[in-house]
Parts: structure tokens; C-alpha cells; sequence
């Protein structure tokens, strides 16, 4: 097992919330989310949602830039393709189930 490190913001943070965590294990994708943290705060729920996926997009893009000198633009470009072409055909099924609550 591999495991990324905790953000060194997040660690200094006593309120820091984990929203999203994504694992390859037994051929898939398994995920945990923190569901309901904007709705409970009043907030639009998938809008959030909408706006930490493209945070995360150009995160990764900063860091493709930084590890491999990709183009930037390029390399946005190329993850939203493939994001819509995912999303209008994918390429596997989403299984599993929605699990409530935190440890």
C-alpha cells in the first residue's frame, strides 16, 4: 500500500476537512467523499463539488508543469478532453455504494 502525505496546511490546520480520497485497488477506482460538508453549510453541493475538480485539474497541471515541463495549457486542455470524453462515454462502470458517516 501507497500512501500520499498529508499537506503540510492541513496538518497545521486544527479545522482542515478531508474532502476527497481516490485509490486503485482490485482493478477500480475507490473512493471516499465528504458529502454534505457545503449543503449542511448552506451551500450548492455539486457547484462545490464542480469547483474542487477543476481546483484539483490545476493542481495536477502545476505539478505535470513542475515534474516534466509540460505545457500548462496544453496539458489542461488535454485533461478536460478527456474529463467530457469520460464522462459522455465511459470506460467502466461506477459500483459500489455511498457509505454515511466519518471516523
Amino acid at each position: 500500500m501507497k500512501t500520499l502525505v498529508i499537506p503540510p496546511a492541513a496538518q497545521r490546520d486544527e479545522k482542515a476537512v478531508q474532502l476527497l480520497s481516490a485509490w486503485a485497488a482490485e482493478k477500480g477506482l475507490h473512493c471516499t467523499m465528504n458529502i454534505g460538508m457545503w449543503h449542511d453549510s448552506g451551500r450548492d453541493e455539486p457547484a462545490a463539488w464542480g469547483i474542487l475538480l477543476s481546483d484539483v485539474a490545476r493542481h495536477i497541471v502545476n505539478a505535470l508543469q513542475e515534474q516534466y515541463g509540460l505545457n500548462p495549457s496544453d496539458t489542461l486542455a488535454d485533461i478536460r478532453q478527456a474529463f467530457d470524453r469520460e464522462l459522455g462515454d465511459p470506460t467502466s462502470d461506477v459500483e459500489g455504494a455511498f457509505h454515511h458517516g466519518h471516523t
